[in-house]
Protein backbone atom coordinates (compact mmCIF):
# COMPACT_ATOMS: atom_id res chain seq x y z
CA UNK A 1 0.00 0.00 0.00
CA UNK A 2 0.93 3.73 -0.12
CA UNK A 3 1.69 5.97 2.66
CA UNK A 4 -1.01 7.83 1.35
CA UNK A 5 -3.69 6.87 3.19
CA UNK A 6 -7.73 7.84 2.41
CA UNK A 7 -11.00 9.31 4.78
CA UNK A 8 -12.38 4.99 4.60
CA UNK A 9 -8.85 3.96 5.85
CA UNK A 10 -8.20 6.56 8.16
CA UNK A 11 -11.61 6.33 10.07
CA UNK A 12 -11.28 2.17 10.56
CA UNK A 13 -7.96 3.19 11.85
CA UNK A 14 -8.89 5.74 14.14
CA UNK A 15 -11.96 3.13 15.31
CA UNK A 16 -9.89 0.52 15.68
CA UNK A 17 -11.82 -2.00 12.55
CA UNK A 18 -9.79 -4.88 11.34
CA UNK A 19 -9.29 -4.38 7.80
CA UNK A 20 -6.59 -5.11 4.51
CA UNK A 21 -5.92 -2.66 2.34
CA UNK A 22 -5.40 -4.39 -1.19
CA UNK A 23 -3.67 -1.70 -3.76
CA UNK A 24 -3.97 -2.57 -7.81
CA UNK A 25 -3.14 -0.43 -11.12
CA UNK A 26 -6.68 0.80 -12.11
CA UNK A 27 -6.20 -0.20 -15.83
CA UNK A 28 -6.42 2.58 -18.39
CA UNK A 29 -9.71 1.23 -20.57
CA UNK A 30 -12.34 -0.27 -18.11
CA UNK A 31 -14.37 -3.18 -18.48
CA UNK A 32 -18.33 -2.06 -19.17
CA UNK A 33 -21.20 -2.73 -16.93
CA UNK A 34 -24.26 -3.74 -18.46
CA UNK A 35 -25.49 -0.21 -18.74
CA UNK A 36 -22.93 0.62 -20.43
CA UNK A 37 -21.06 2.71 -17.73
CA UNK A 38 -17.37 1.63 -16.46
CA UNK A 39 -17.09 -1.67 -14.91
CA UNK A 40 -14.84 -0.44 -11.96
CA UNK A 41 -15.24 -3.12 -9.43
CA UNK A 42 -15.25 -5.81 -12.33
CA UNK A 43 -11.70 -4.42 -12.81
CA UNK A 44 -10.74 -4.19 -8.95
CA UNK A 45 -11.94 -8.26 -8.65
CA UNK A 46 -9.54 -9.38 -11.93
CA UNK A 47 -6.77 -7.18 -10.60
CA UNK A 48 -7.01 -8.40 -7.16
CA UNK A 49 -7.71 -11.71 -8.57
CA UNK A 50 -10.85 -12.06 -5.95
CA UNK A 51 -14.18 -13.67 -6.33
CA UNK A 52 -16.84 -10.85 -8.15
CA UNK A 53 -19.26 -12.17 -5.52
CA UNK A 54 -16.81 -10.24 -3.09
CA UNK A 55 -15.75 -6.95 -4.33
CA UNK A 56 -18.72 -4.95 -3.58
CA UNK A 57 -19.77 -1.19 -5.81
CA UNK A 58 -21.23 1.21 -3.43
CA UNK A 59 -24.04 2.83 -5.64
CA UNK A 60 -25.27 6.50 -5.33
CA UNK A 61 -29.04 6.43 -5.62
CA UNK A 62 -32.21 8.26 -4.91
CA UNK A 63 -34.76 7.27 -2.59
CA UNK A 64 -37.78 9.89 -2.88
CA UNK A 65 -35.38 12.47 -3.67
CA UNK A 66 -32.65 11.67 -0.97
CA UNK A 67 -29.25 10.39 -1.39
CA UNK A 68 -28.88 6.96 -0.07
CA UNK A 69 -25.81 4.37 -0.50
CA UNK A 70 -26.54 0.83 -1.82
CA UNK A 71 -23.44 -1.74 -1.56
CA UNK A 72 -23.87 -4.66 -3.14
CA UNK A 73 -21.37 -7.42 -4.81
CA UNK A 74 -20.30 -6.43 -8.57
CA UNK A 75 -21.77 -9.84 -9.99
CA UNK A 76 -25.19 -8.63 -8.57
CA UNK A 77 -28.01 -5.64 -10.16
CA UNK A 78 -29.28 -3.22 -7.71
CA UNK A 79 -33.17 -3.89 -7.90
CA UNK A 80 -34.21 0.29 -7.53
CA UNK A 81 -37.86 -0.92 -5.98
CA UNK A 82 -36.09 -3.52 -3.45
CA UNK A 83 -33.82 -0.30 -2.33
CA UNK A 84 -36.55 2.07 -1.73
CA UNK A 85 -38.75 -0.64 -0.28
CA UNK A 86 -35.64 -1.35 2.37
CA UNK A 87 -35.92 1.78 3.47
CA UNK A 88 -39.80 2.96 3.59
CA UNK A 89 -39.59 4.96 0.24
CA UNK A 90 -41.83 5.13 -2.84
CA UNK A 91 -39.20 5.54 -5.67
CA UNK A 92 -35.49 5.34 -6.24
CA UNK A 93 -33.32 5.91 -9.18
CA UNK A 94 -29.70 5.92 -9.25
CA UNK A 95 -27.98 9.61 -8.90
CA UNK A 96 -26.07 11.11 -11.58
CA UNK A 97 -22.34 10.86 -11.33
CA UNK A 98 -21.90 14.88 -10.48
CA UNK A 99 -24.73 13.92 -7.55
CA UNK A 100 -23.13 10.94 -6.38
CA UNK A 101 -19.70 12.62 -6.17
CA UNK A 102 -21.18 15.92 -3.94
CA UNK A 103 -23.03 13.54 -1.57
CA UNK A 104 -19.59 11.32 -1.37
CA UNK A 105 -17.02 13.55 -1.76
CA UNK A 106 -15.35 10.25 -3.55
CA UNK A 107 -14.97 10.22 -7.27
CA UNK A 108 -17.17 7.67 -9.73
CA UNK A 109 -14.81 4.14 -9.54
CA UNK A 110 -13.64 5.06 -6.14
CA UNK A 111 -16.81 5.97 -3.95
CA UNK A 112 -16.64 4.06 -0.56
CA UNK A 113 -19.30 3.50 1.88
CA UNK A 114 -17.16 4.73 4.43
CA UNK A 115 -16.13 8.38 6.13
CA UNK A 116 -18.63 9.90 3.04
CA UNK A 117 -18.20 13.95 3.19
CA UNK A 118 -22.17 13.27 4.26
CA UNK A 119 -23.34 10.26 6.24
CA UNK A 120 -26.04 8.86 4.18
CA UNK A 121 -28.51 6.06 4.80
CA UNK A 122 -27.12 3.00 3.24
CA UNK A 123 -28.08 -0.55 2.54
CA UNK A 124 -26.30 -3.74 2.12
CA UNK A 125 -27.23 -6.43 -0.28
CA UNK A 126 -28.45 -9.68 1.99
CA UNK A 127 -25.90 -11.75 -0.65
CA UNK A 128 -22.85 -10.10 1.11
CA UNK A 129 -23.72 -11.87 4.55
CA UNK A 130 -22.74 -14.81 3.04
CA UNK A 131 -18.87 -14.52 3.31
CA UNK A 132 -16.17 -14.01 5.93
CA UNK A 133 -14.37 -10.83 4.55
CA UNK A 134 -15.88 -8.43 1.64
CA UNK A 135 -14.10 -5.44 -0.48
CA UNK A 136 -15.01 -2.35 -1.04
CA UNK A 137 -13.50 0.99 -2.11
CA UNK A 138 -11.11 2.41 0.61
CA UNK A 139 -12.13 6.40 -1.03
CA UNK A 140 -10.21 5.79 -4.43
CA UNK A 141 -9.30 3.64 -8.10
CA UNK A 142 -6.79 0.70 -7.07
CA UNK A 143 -7.34 0.67 -3.79
CA UNK A 144 -9.82 -1.00 -1.77
CA UNK A 145 -10.63 -2.49 1.54
CA UNK A 146 -10.91 -5.95 3.28
CA UNK A 147 -13.66 -6.33 6.56
CA UNK A 148 -16.41 -7.74 7.55
CA UNK A 149 -19.79 -6.97 6.31
CA UNK A 150 -20.65 -6.78 10.09
CA UNK A 151 -17.94 -4.46 10.43
CA UNK A 152 -18.73 -2.74 7.62
CA UNK A 153 -22.59 -2.04 8.87
CA UNK A 154 -21.35 -1.09 12.38
CA UNK A 155 -18.92 1.50 10.91
CA UNK A 156 -21.98 3.36 7.86
CA UNK A 157 -24.54 2.56 10.18
CA UNK A 158 -26.35 0.70 7.15
CA UNK A 159 -28.86 -2.29 7.51
CA UNK A 160 -29.09 -5.29 5.23
CA UNK A 161 -31.54 -6.37 3.17
CA UNK A 162 -32.49 -7.93 -0.39
CA UNK A 163 -31.00 -5.29 -2.53
CA UNK A 164 -29.60 -7.09 -5.47
CA UNK A 165 -30.53 -9.43 -8.27
CA UNK A 166 -28.37 -12.00 -10.17
CA UNK A 167 -27.07 -11.00 -13.80
CA UNK A 168 -24.61 -7.84 -12.74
Amino acid sequence: MSARGTRATDELRRLGIAHRVHEYEPPERHGTARDGRPAYGRDAAAALDVATDRVCKTLVAMVDGKPVLAVVPVDRILDLKRLAASLGGRHADLADPAEAERATGYVIGGISPIAGRRRLAAVLDEAVTAHATILVSAGRRGLQVELTPEDLLRVIGGVVAPIGRAGG
